[in-house]
């Protein structure tokens, strides 16, 4: 007797015809899916927090940024509900008002977190100044004099994996508010804000994360800026956050963004921007399928090609260089997060299709690198180094590699403290080192190395700063290059003998120079190797910090048998090896892009 499934025996399941079509949602209702789509992959986005109200002396936190997800391989069919969260409202007058939190987006079984509501400025010993969890924590507000009140306001909260946002920043002295957390980054934190001198600046929001389902790399959910009294107001982070006052910005509709914080009683905090969802309806095959459905299928053009078995594939991912930390003797930026499969680790296993590449950017002078990502590999950007700003004041910040920490300035030195935290998140192989500690002694004050892929950044000692920790060396390209070193350590001319601590190998950039007066910037990490930024210096001046530097991601395919690959944009770069590598096919990405993989 015949089969009805072409006498092929076993269940019958049905493929996902998909046909890559993207809808994006800005708003809430249903999406239908085409008939044959079983499988998708989202990008899920949440409404981002709105900032909170300044006081008559200073300003309010900014807004968190709205939880940013992509899933792939989500089972979904029909027609399935959608979500797409509001931003939070800016907080008002009175003083005691925060900025309210994003809501939720929602898309079948994934949750992204509306981002906290920035905390807001009051007097010394209230309760309200700490910013609010949520997919990002929203910033704290200014403090009339008050140091930290607890912790900064948490990221990732409820906690997913990977994590959907990062923490606020915190204060800690007079009118300095602090940025709400990124997708990509965590709000500035300001521990001291140059009152006294006049260069009151709120923190920036931190930075957000780039996605390329829609088609072409976007950035969303970047943290809202701190409003600010006098001065000026904390950029919002890249990714649609707000601008903190004056001038005070909402976050951008439709990106998650954070709002900025207010100034005064008069500024409201703005809103935060909203969230949108974007889901891609895929081509999948698997199991066992009857004739008829795979005839019908090629007639159409919809029978996925894929693979006889998956791919694998060795990859480099190293994620941005923290920035130096700011003012004079300050600390090294951390080298951005270093993983590989080359040689002899896990590869990663890969079927035909597009894939989205996210390369992160070195942070500017006393700020965090940016995360880099390759599917399921993400490398945590570099920690700041510290600075007589960093809060805790003086301390590196963590990341993949940590910051150097600060001595201070010879007036106004700040001894024993630390570098940040390395391998942050923790990953194994681990993915970087500590940052260099402080001197403890009372004398002769100047900042540590940043930590790098292979050593941590050295600790200060005596009238010396500390240097960068090395990079470690890859053969993944074809020719042996070096990566992810630690950025060397400021110092004070007024320190007898100083010296500055050298960029670690792998492109960290060195101290700033202390020969010249004004000292001239600290060196920034080397462009696509993930290297931290120099410390400031002070000679009768001195310039900012140095950046760090951007990351890159290479991906390496078998050959000369292995899958057809290619690249886009155009920057990026695709090359066969030559022998003994036997015709492997190597992909550069020096900036964000997509992977296409094909049999």
């Amino acid at each position: 007797m015949a089969r009805g499934n072409g006498g092929i025996i076993g269940k019958t399941n049905q493929t996902s015809f998909g046909k890559c079509t993207v809808t994006s949602k800005t708003s809430t209702g249903n999406l239908t899916l085409q008939p044959g789509t079983r499988v998708v992959e989202a990008l899920v986005v949440a409404g981002g927090g709105g900032g909170g109200v300044g006081n008559p002396s200073g300003g309010g936190g900014g807004g968190g940024a709205g939880g940013f997800r992509q899933v792939s391989c989500i089972s979904a069919s029909g027609t399935v509900p959608v979500t797409v969260g509001a931003g939070g409202t800016g907080g008002s007058p009175p003083s005691t008002n925060k900025g309210g939190s994003g809501t939720d987006s929602i898309f079948s079984t994934i949750t992204s977190a509306g981002g906290g509501g920035g905390g807001s400025g009051c007097n010394p010993g209230c309760t309200v100044r700490p910013g609010i969890a949520g997919g990002s924590g929203g910033g704290s507000g200014y403090g009339a004099g008050d140091y930290p009140l607890g912790t900064p306001a948490a990221g990732n909260t409820p906690p997913v994996s990977p994590p959907q946002g990062n923490n606020g920043g915190f204060s800690g002295l007079t009118r300095a508010a602090s940025g709400g957390g990124g997708a990509g980054a965590v709000g500035e934190s300001k521990a001291s804000d140059g009152y006294s001198t006049g260069t009151v600046t709120g923190g920036a929001g931190g930075a957000g994360s780039s996605s390329c389902l829609s088609g072409s790399p976007t950035s969303y959910s970047g943290g809202g800026g701190a409003g600010q009294y006098s001065g000026s107001g904390g950029a919002g982070g890249t990714g649609g956050g707000g601008k903190g006052a004056p001038g005070v910005a909402t976050g951008t509709a439709n990106t998650g963004g954070g709002g900025g914080g207010g100034a005064t009683p008069s500024t409201s905090g703005a809103a935060g921007g909203s969230g949108i969802v974007i889901v891609k309806e895929l081509n999948k095959a698997s199991g066992v399928w009857s004739m008829k459905s795979q005839f019908s299928s090629q007639q159409q053009g919809t029978w996925p090609r894929l693979f006889a078995a998956p791919v694998s594939f060795d990859y480099l991912v190293v994620a941005g260089g923290g920035g130096g930390g700011g003012s004079c003797g300050s600390g090294g930026g951390g080298a951005g997060g270093y993983r590989t499969s080359f040689p002899g680790g896990t590869k990663i296993t890969l079927d035909e299709g597009t894939y989205s590449i996210t390369v992160g950017a070195g942070g500017a002078s006393n700020n965090s690198g940016n995360p880099s990502i390759f599917s399921t590999i993400t490398s945590t950007g570099g920690g700041k180094g510290g600075a007589n700003s960093s809060s805790p004041s003086g301390n590196g910040s963590t990341g993949g590699s940590g910051g150097g920490a600060t001595g201070g300035c010879r007036s106004n030195p700040i001894w024993a403290k630390c570098g940040g935290a390395g391998n942050t998140p923790p990953v194994s192989p681990s993915q970087g080192n500590p940052g260099g500690d402080s001197k403890t002694s009372t004398t002769l004050p100047a900042g540590g190395g940043g930590g790098g892929a292979s050593a941590p950044g050295a600790n200060t000692s005596g009238n010396s700063a500390g240097n960068g920790g090395a990079g470690s060396s890859n053969l993944i390209s074809g020719s042996p290059v070096t990566y992810a070193g630690g950025g060397g350590g400021g110092n004070d001319s007024r320190n007898s003998g100083a010296t500055v601590g050298s960029g670690g190998p792998g492109g960290g950039g060195a101290g700033a120079p202390i020969a010249s007066s004004p000292a001239p910037n600290g060196g920034s990490g080397t462009v696509n190797t993930g290297g931290g930024g120099g410390g400031s210096s002070w000679n009768g001046g001195g310039g900012p910090s140095g950046a760090g530097g951007s990351g890159v991601i290479i991906i390496r395919a078998p050959g000369p048998a292995g899958p057809t690959i290619s690249v886009s944009p155009g920057t990026n770069t695709k090359t066969t090896l030559p022998a003994p590598a036997g015709g492997c096919t190597v992909a550069t990405f020096t900036v964000s892009g997509d992977l296409t993989i094909a049999p």
